[in-house]
């Protein structure tokens, strides 16, 4: 009997992906609902579960190619598996427990009900052992294996597939290489493309000392960590300040519908985190109702997910505001553009000894430069510099954050 493999329902508003990489070959075994394809949508990458165990059919569509949800992606076979009796083997000299043991590895010496175990659990025999007569398996081998199979850790995701590229070499002898976007980065640059089209972009700019910051945080980062299990960073004091902001100016926390203006009593902070195959925009919901600890363990567990490649979609929608520090990278300054349809976003940077003047004195102090990138059909200017004053204010005197300044 042969399964359809189709593209699952990837998420609202989402009509199709591209085929990433088959993690499953023609011919392989599978179980239920092991990934057998990893599909790439507009923000995440999805995995393919198996409708049902048995044996992968054909590849109807290759990797690279562009589907439909609904479309049918490949076939899997569940009836006529090597289910044949096996030829009588002889038995082994009770000497020779090694070639008992390799024996295991050789499909034809398996029982048929061994077989069928095998491909339903997705278990490969050569590293089950046997404890049957000559060390063979039996079906009580491979339903150990499995049980144990499911309680080990998940693995971390599977890192992308490389991208085939079309190599040109002159006559003189350089090379150029000529590489399919992924979806996502034809995402990200068709978004990007779109607001500056459609928004009117400006950036204000500002700097921002960053001692007091830096000193409370020297000072209670052991005792943080200690009682929150998460290190305390500068993100959690800027989504603090810029929360004050979006408070008294609401236009930096709303966005253009139509003809409408659409504000919003809480904030959903975006945070743009680099993953393996382009950048992500994962949502903190409720930033303003959430503790310092809390905002870092959101962070710190979208990172995370970042990295293992395992955001889903409902991680990526949705959000008011957005936090992008090009710091982390060594960013000085930068004018960072809007994720619609948001109508600002706050850049941070790194943080460098410059010379300022305090009280009339030239002294060194750690300054950081932060800007304000805006929608100019939405928020004015004074507007915009007051809320990034705001930010300034309550980074430089972190009590503000405490009494609501």
């Amino acid at each position: 009997m042969s399964i359809e493999v189709k593209v699952p329902v990837l998420g609202e508003s989402v009509s199709e992906a591209t085929v990433g990489q088959w993690l499953k070959q023609p011919g392989e075994a599978v179980a239920l609902d092991e990934p057998i394809a990893s599909l790439e949508t507009d923000k995440v990458a999805v995995e393919v579960g198996a409708p049902a165990a048995g044996i992968m059919g054909a590849h109807v569509v290759a990797e690279g190619e562009t589907v439909a949800v609904g479309a049918l992606l490949g076939m899997i076979e569940t009836s006529g598996v090597a289910t044949a009796p096996a030829p009588a083997a002889a038995p082994a000299p009770a000497a020779a427990p090694a070639a008992a043991a390799a024996a295991a590895d050789d499909p034809a010496a398996l029982s048929p009900a061994v077989r069928r175990a095998v491909l339903e659990h997705g278990i490969d025999p050569a590293t089950v052992r046997g404890t049957g007569k000559d060390g063979r398996l039996t079906k009580e081998d491979v339903l150990a294996a499995a049980v144990a199979k499911q309680a080990a850790p998940a693995p971390v995701g599977a890192a992308p597939a490389p991208v085939a590229a079309a190599v040109a070499v002159f006559s003189d002898g350089r090379r150029e290489e000529r590489v399919k976007m992924t979806r996502l980065r034809q995402t990200i640059a068709k978004r990007l493309k779109s607001a500056q089209d459609t928004a009117a972009l400006l950036t204000t700019f500002n700097d921002c000392d960053m001692g007091a910051v830096m000193v409370a945080r020297d000072k209670y980062k052991d005792v943080f960590e200690k009682k929150h299990g998460v290190k305390l960073g500068f993100m959690s004091f800027f989504a603090k300040a810029a929360c004050l902001a979006l408070k008294d100016i609401p236009s930096v926390n709303a966005r253009i519908e139509g003809d409408e203006i659409v504000y919003h009593d809480y904030v959903d902070l975006s945070v743009a985190v680099s993953a393996p195959n382009g950048l992500v925009v994962p949502v903190v919901r409720d930033v303003d109702s959430l503790s310092f600890a809390g905002i870092e363990k959101a962070i710190a567990a979208f990172g995370k997910k970042a990295r293992d490649g395992t955001l889903t979609m409902a991680d990526m929608a949705g959000g008011t505001f957005t936090i992008s520090n090009g710091g982390v990278f060594g960013g000085l300054m930068s004018t960072p553009i809007i994720n619609p349809p948001q109508s600002a976003v706050l850049g941070l940077h790194r943080i460098e000894d410059r010379p300022v003047v305090r009280d009339g004195q030239i002294v060194v102090r750690p300054m950081m430069y932060i800007a304000l990138s805006y929608d100019h059909r939405l928020i004015d200017g004074r507007e915009a510099v007051t809320a990034l004053k705001t930010i300034k204010e309550a980074i430089e005197d972190p009590t503000r954050l405490l009494i609501d300044l």
